[in-house]
């Protein structure tokens, strides 16, 4: 198979696989409540704003020991958490510390009290401590440690601090002048979201920005229940409406590009993406993605190749591995095979079990053969 046609069928899997998956990734591990609590700790607690409101998005809490840092599980929308360590998992290595779906915001509930058959976990995590992880902020930890074999296990209350100008793009300044029926509304709606009521929640996010037309979170929020509806036209138009009301207000950005992205509108996803890095170039290497291939799709492989050597860079923390694979499959088409190798085995070194993981593999094995 000639390198074109590799370069098509790679664009073709990281436009159908890889964008999509960026912005609504892994789930929340959902405890068994069938195991015995011999050997079993639940904790609980809440993650706010150093306002004491709640966090703008899904939260991912992160177990620290000893400097090792373990994923634990996700906040749901109003800031909680809750999740079990046991004798098996205590020592377990990073879990998945992806965005996550919009299913897995259910929250892992403690069922079962502590007991003092607790005291080989508690003692495992003594030097333990607790953080939370949302760009644009910093978090405070709190200790896991349990102080008897009869303590309660609720950690409390994890602070997060503004760290960068993202911490400001992620929160709409328009909320603040919401009047008192626009908010409950917006509060009924958020509850209906965790219930996966879809039809309720747009009924009460209608109500919100009825009454407060300006209400950007409200219409973002709107937009995300007609996601879930499968109404996407409909939700375009709220993030459009979200858009307009706040247009320093990033959410609706993702979403845009997301939509754009899904049904193949590669110019329009490139402008929406586009615009999600012009508000901030270093938080947010998904919009790096997602434009590394619209532009790429629109044959524009020199923005492509920048969009995507850029993505690479922000992503310090490796959250969008197919950055790399995609800037392989750009360098693939420039005939730079000796870089694009190397991006391909990035790739399956950051994501070995991808779905496209096989086809890579054997792109990998064309490359390096005409590399030589």
């Amino acid at each position: 198979m000639d390198s074109r046609t590799w370069v098509c069928a790679g664009l073709m899997w990281a436009a159908a696989t890889g964008a999509r998956g960026q912005t609504l990734g892994g789930q929340n591990p959902i405890p068994d409540a069938n195991r015995g609590a011999e050997l079993v700790v639940f904790f609980s607690g809440r993650v706010t704003l150093d306002d004491g409101s709640a966090p703008p998005d899904l939260v991912r809490i992160e177990r620290v020991c000893d400097g090792r840092t373990t994923f634990e599980a996700w906040t749901d929308e109003t800031g909680r958490f809750g999740f079990k360590v046991d004798a098996e998992d205590r020592d377990k290595a990073a879990g998945d510390a992806t965005q996550p779906a919009a299913q897995a915001a259910e929250l892992n509930r403690p069922t079962l009290p502590v007991s003092r058959y607790t005291l080989p976990v508690t003692s495992a995590l003594r030097n333990c401590e607790l953080q939370a992880v949302l760009a644009g902020f910093r978090s405070d930890r709190v200790t896991m440690a349990v102080k008897s074999s009869l303590a309660d296990a609720r950690v409390g209350t994890i602070i997060l601090r503004p760290l960068s100008r993202a911490s400001a793009l992620t929160v709409s300044a328009t909320s603040l002048e919401a009047p008192a029926n626009a908010r409950k509304a917006y509060e009924k709606g958020l509850a209906a979201m965790q219930q996966r009521k879809w039809d309720v929640a747009t009924g009460e996010f209608k109500k919100a920005v009825s009454a407060y037309p300006k209400y950007a979170i409200a219409w973002y929020e709107l937009g995300r229940a007609r996601q879930n509806r499968n109404d996407l036209a409909a939700a375009t138009d709220a993030w459009k409406a979200a858009q307009r009301s706040d247009p320093k207000y990033v959410k609706p950005y993702a979403g845009l590009t997301t939509l754009a992205d899904r049904r193949g509108d590669w110019a329009e996803s490139a402008q929406y993406s586009r615009a999600w890095i012009q508000l901030d170039p270093e938080d947010f290497p998904a919009a790096y993605l997602f434009n590394a291939l619209a532009n790429a799709r629109l044959n524009r492989m020199e923005e492509a190749e920048r969009a995507a050597r850029e993505g690479v860079r922000v992503d310090k923390d490796h959250q969008v591995p197919r950055l790399n694979y995609v800037l392989g499959i750009i360098l693939m088409e420039k005939h730079a095979y000796n870089e694009s190798a190397k991006c391909l085995r990035t790739f399956l070194e950051l994501a070995p079990n991808a779905k496209d993981a096989p086809l890579v593999r054997a792109q990998l094995v064309e490359l390096e053969k005409v590399a030589q």
